[in-house]
Parts: C-alpha cells; structure tokens; sequence
C-alpha cells in the first residue's frame, strides 16, 4: 500500500493559509516521510481546484491509495492531522 498523500489547497494572498504553512512543516517533523505533503496553489492550478471542488483555501485532503480519505477547510493543527494520519500509515 502506499503510504498517505496530504494535500494544501492555498493562495499566496490567503492569509490563513501562511497560518498553515508552519503547521504542515511541524507535522512534516514529526510524521518524516511517512505521510507525502503537497501543496498546490489554486490560482497556478485552477484544474485541480475545480477537480477537487476547492471552494475555500486553504484545503487540506488526504488521499490513500488514489482515494480521498478526509478533507478539512480553514486551518487545522498538527495535532489533529496528525491524529488522523497515524493509522493509516501504522
């Protein structure tokens, strides 16, 4: 199986989403490269906003295996992502 994807949806003028953006770098810390972080950005990558049905930035989504597990829009911390993610790399 392969291991989970993270998603962030953002915008360079989004201000929740520089919020963020530290976040997924705490969790980067403490998950390593059990869990792959993406981030997009829906103004360069309209195509997978509209595919993912972006309506708020920022996004988070987590896939497993090509399949959408969870999303969460606005900010959400690294505890709870981290809590989420954990099993399903365990």
């Amino acid at each position: 199986m392969s291991k989970p994807v993270l998603i962030d949806f953002s915008a360079v003028w989004c201000g929740p989403c520089k919020r963020q953006h530290p976040i997924l770098i705490e969790l980067r810390e403490r998950m390593g490269d059990t869990v792959e972080i993406r981030e997009i950005d829906v103004d360069q990558n309209v195509d997978l906003a509209v595919k993912y049905g972006i309506r708020v930035v920022p996004t988070l989504i987590v896939e497993k295996d090509g399949v959408v597990k969870k999303q969460w829009e606005g900010v959400t911390g690294a505890d709870e992502l981290e809590a989420y993610l954990r099993p399903l790399v365990d």
